[in-house]
């Protein structure tokens, strides 16, 4: 009961975020079918091997499956969902931040503890057997943090049409690269009115927005248009505008403030005019309206 209390006093006193693991990068020790593990941090906790959201390793000695959130993070708890099939393998996982040993089956959805330990990997391993690891989700939760923090990497882009392998991701990668060359630029087709859109998930307030440019067709974006709101009419274009670009240096990063302006999508677009929209990487500077 005291440690119940505990956790209540601290999920007050330091207001927690929102899922981080689907922010993060995870892997594992062995690869079963297509059991990446990637599927236990696709937000779906569908708790059946036959829908395609688990992960699975091998039949191997001590595996393991990690996630990478990054940077160091205060971890509250983490969730993990089971397979409905074969549950009974997770007994005996332990959860390592630092270490955390689960001493309980694990049925469904589990929520764990950790209580603010310090952590960049979250570990789930099996110890001294021959076993398969399967997760169906795994959900980490920390204390939230500042409004310094980008918050665009835990989003999802999309864009009115693609020119090669420029993706809507490559805007939010985390990779600030300017040149096209690298990889790391999104790249529409030529077009009338070209936009790229950030959906956060859910409504925030925008405090500012940076945006990098390419260093070949900088000036491409002179014109282009910032929008945020919660409205996708016209595919979010109509949303009230935090800012015009008029010009970015080639290859360099701008700051456009946005003053708190509330919203779940973050657009740009270069209004009346047939051309292409390169972004090498999109920043948002936010906190989430609870």
């Amino acid at each position: 009961m005291k440690q119940l209390q505990k956790n209540i006093k601290n999920r007050i006193a330091f207001p927690l975020t929102p899922n981080i693991a689907i922010c993060g990068k995870a892997t594992q020790s062995s690869l079963h079918s297509n059991g990446i593990a990637y599927n236990s941090i696709d937000g779906n906790r569908a708790g059946y091997w036959s829908k395609g959201s688990c992960s699975h390793t091998a039949q191997e000695l001590n595996p393991w499956w990690r996630l990478d959130l990054g940077k160091t993070h205060k971890v509250f708890s983490v969730n993990v969902t089971s397979n409905v099939e074969n549950y009974v393998r997770l007994r005996g996982a332990e959860i390592r931040i630092e270490i955390l040993i689960l001493q309980r089956n694990i049925f469904s959805a589990s929520s764990h503890f950790c209580n603010g330990m310090d952590g960049r990997y979250i570990n789930i391993v099996i110890p001294a057997r021959v076993e398969v690891l399967t997760l169906c989700e795994v959900e980490v939760y920390g204390y939230r943090a500042p409004t310094g923090e980008n918050i665009a990497i835990c989003g999802k882009a999309t864009q009115s049409s693609l020119h090669s392998n420029g993706i809507a991701y490559n805007s939010i990668d985390g990779n600030r690269a300017g040149y096209w060359s690298k990889g790391s630029c999104s790249h529409t087709a030529q077009e009338l009115n070209p936009w790229w859109r950030l959906d956060l998930g859910k409504t925030h307030k925008v405090f500012s927005v940076n945006v990098t440019s390419n260093v070949e067709n900088y000036v491409r974006l002179r014109g282009a248009e910032i929008r945020i709101g919660d409205s996708l009419d016209n595919n979010g274009n109509n949303n009230p505008r935090c800012a015009v670009i008029s010009n970015i240096a080639p290859g360099f990063t701008q700051n456009f403030q946005c003053n708190g302006m509330d919203g779940r999508y973050i657009n740009i677009v270069i209004p009346a005019r047939v051309e292409y929209l390169v972004l090498c990487e999109v920043e948002v500077y936010a906190s989430r309206l609870d």
